[in-house]
């Protein structure tokens, strides 16, 4: 091959071109990607849609990457990427033509957890199928693929060949617990006890029950689980089975703070010096105490992903929220995102006013009783409320809001009535139409407001998903789409029950700091209830703390400091934090270390600041 067709021929690899299949709709359009390509006009087939094509192809050996079928597309179905120079030799995995690949993947070591932080959409689940041996990775030749022998050559000199030699011989059995555990209802039937049971290989099914809160789930059928229930109990599964590689998608999702570190504690209790640990995780406090290292995944949702060299732990979460990978010397996002609360954005720079007071409230419900201590609110604060699942942050949301009535309020003392916007815990989509009709019906004046497009919509990623059917969004769209709808409806106070979940850690960033902007500048009040930490912690200007027995007696406290509430808190939870000095997240201390013990000691299981 000469210098010129070998030049040719890399230029070729530097591309890809993707086209959506739930976009792409040929028989509704003019086939504009084909009619303007001007490679096409040259007579060569760079674009082709035939009569039965659902979708068009596009070759990207001979496309220019001039971007023109991107801009004349009226669907926006077509992306073209121009990738980094040095990957094209390490595809691992391509779907199809015009579908997304996946550049390397993240090395497990024997005897460590490795987590595996990145957005949404760019390969996490794709890598840990692989790892898993459930998907046979073709490197890019998805026409022709490879035969095992040439995967083990690919992956020479690696730890990798090892590991998937391993998987080839069955000495390494992965387990994978899924990602949405909503799902486990419907696959399986049965009590906790009995699948339990069947899948216990280690007989050691009431240690993981007590450590996991299951023991008073036992007879309990699948399909009557909450979302926090399914998730301990598909943790749960994983743990009593005899495997060498275990791997966690999201554990934490649907679960409090007290019931991450647990189920934290019992993932690290799984390692041995032989077998393999690896955790998705977007909560970054869990994912900091979880790893021992960590891979980042970067790229371009749904077209291509990129896993990275380990790091060390505060680096790889550092190097992923900075958004530039010093070992390659390349920046993947053009911001930074950092939990340090901007000038403009400091509460005790404000002078709060329009302070409104509520009264003492109890709410009896069945055998649960919360009690509501008495407090006070002030326009562009944000008040969190911290505690477990079953406590009653839901119930104080819903009795502030209206939907409940408190059973006794003293004599002269009434709760003030208020425009409330409330945003629930469980999103469901029953609208039929787009998600820019949806907006368009509900919140049109905000909705169509320029200030409230730059500060809310723009940054929550709207305009990618306006025209799509609202029934067929993901979680975390229909995320986004809810609080965007909650923001946007005229009110004194915003009711917010658990922003981040189905979000990723990007997407989690960028909600706080909407929502942190907008209580702030439209000087109204928000409650919000969150488990996610470090969101939590940038979100709060107070907190409200529960105590007491979940699901049997709870005391909701009146608002307090974000100091002495998170100490009040974590003392709960006797759980210790301390801040990056980078980037001031908070990182939660391993158990029994000096730090944790110091602060311990010292009565300070929270601090503002390093």
């Amino acid at each position: 091959m000469g210098k010129k067709a070998a030049v040719e021929e890399d230029e070729r690899k530097l591309r890809i071109a993707i086209v959506s299949t739930d976009r792409c709709k040929p028989k509704k359009c003019k086939q504009e990607c084909k009619k303007y390509c001007p490679v096409v006009r040259t007579g060569k087939l760079c674009v082709e849609v035939s009569k039965d094509s659902k979708i068009s192809w596009i070759s990207e050996s001979l496309c220019i990457g001039c971007g023109i079928c991107v801009k004349k597309c009226p669907f926006e179905a077509i992306n073209i990427i121009n990738l980094p120079k040095d990957l094209s030799s390490h595809t691992t995995h391509r779907y199809g033509p015009n579908s997304f690949k996946l550049h390397r993947l993240p090395t497990p070591r024997a005897g460590q957890v490795l987590g595996l932080v990145g957005t949404n959409g760019i390969g996490k689940s794709t890598a840990l199928t692989v790892l898993a041996g459930k998907l046979k990775p073709n490197l890019g030749r998805f026409d022709n693929p490879p035969d095992w022998q040439e995967i083990i050559q690919h992956f020479r000199g690696s730890e990798l060949q090892t590991y998937i030699k391993g998987l080839l011989e069955d000495r390494l059995k992965a387990m994978i617990k899924p990602q949405y555990v909503d799902k486990i209802s419907k696959q399986i039937a049965g009590t906790v006890s009995d699948i339990l049971s069947k899948k216990d290989e280690k007989k050691s099914q009431e240690k993981f029950c007590q450590e996991l809160e299951l023991m008073h789930l036992q007879e309990r059928e699948i399909k009557d689980l909450s979302g926090g229930e399914l998730q301990r109990f598909a943790i749960a599964v994983l743990c009593v089975q005899d495997a060498q590689v275990y791997m966690f998608d999201e554990p934490s999702s649907y679960l409090d703070v007290k019931q991450r570190i647990a189920a934290a504690q019992v993932i690290r209790s799984l390692q041995t010096v032989d077998n393999y640990i690896i955790v998705v995780e977007h909560d970054l406090a869990v994912l900091d105490y979880l790893s021992d290292f960590i891979c980042c995944l970067w790229g371009s949702a749904g077209a291509y992903g990129v896993v990275t060299m380990p790091f060390s732990v505060r680096e790889g979460i550092n190097v992923f929220l900075d958004g530039f990978i010093p070992t390659e010397n390349l920046r993947f996002r053009e911001v930074s995102l950092s939990f340090k609360v901007s000038e403009d954005l400091d509460p005790s720079k404000l002078d709060r006013m329009h302070n409104t007071e509520y009264p003492d409230m109890s709410k009896l419900m069945g055998d649960f009783r919360l009690d509501i201590k008495a407090g006070n609110f002030a326009s562009s604060e944000i008040l969190v409320l911290l505690g477990q699942n079953g406590c009653g942050k839901t119930t104080f949301i819903r009795m502030l809001a209206g939907l409940l009535n408190p059973d006794d309020v003293k004599e002269g003392e009434e709760i003030p009535k208020l425009n409330v916007s409330y945003k629930p815990q469980t999103i469901s989509a029953k609208f039929e139409g787009t998600v820019k009709d949806l907006f368009l019906m509900k919140i049109r004046d905000a909705f169509m407001h320029p200030q409230f497009q730059t500060d809310v919509t723009k940054p929550m990623l709207i305009d990618q998903i306006a025209d799509h059917q609202v029934q067929t969004l993901s979680g975390g769209e229909l995320q986004r789409v809810a609080l965007v709808l909650s923001l946007g409806k005229p009110a004194d106070i915003y009711l917010i029950d658990e922003p981040s979940a189905y979000l990723d850690v990007e997407q989690r960033v960028v909600a706080a700091r909407v929502m942190k902007r907008f209580i702030l500048h439209a000087k109204k009040t928000a409650f919000i209830v969150e488990h996610d930490f470090i969101m939590a912690t940038y979100l709060a200007d107070r907190v409200i703390v529960y105590d007491g027995r979940p699901g049997i007696h709870c005391v909701a406290s009146a608002p307090m400091s974000l100091l002495e509430g998170m100490n009040k808190f974590l003392a709960q939870l006797q759980i210790t934090f301390r801040r990056d000095p980078t980037n001031y997240r908070p990182r939660i201390n391993k158990s029994e270390s000096v730090k944790d013990r110091e602060q311990k000691q010292a009565g300070s299981y929270f601090v503002l600041e390093e």
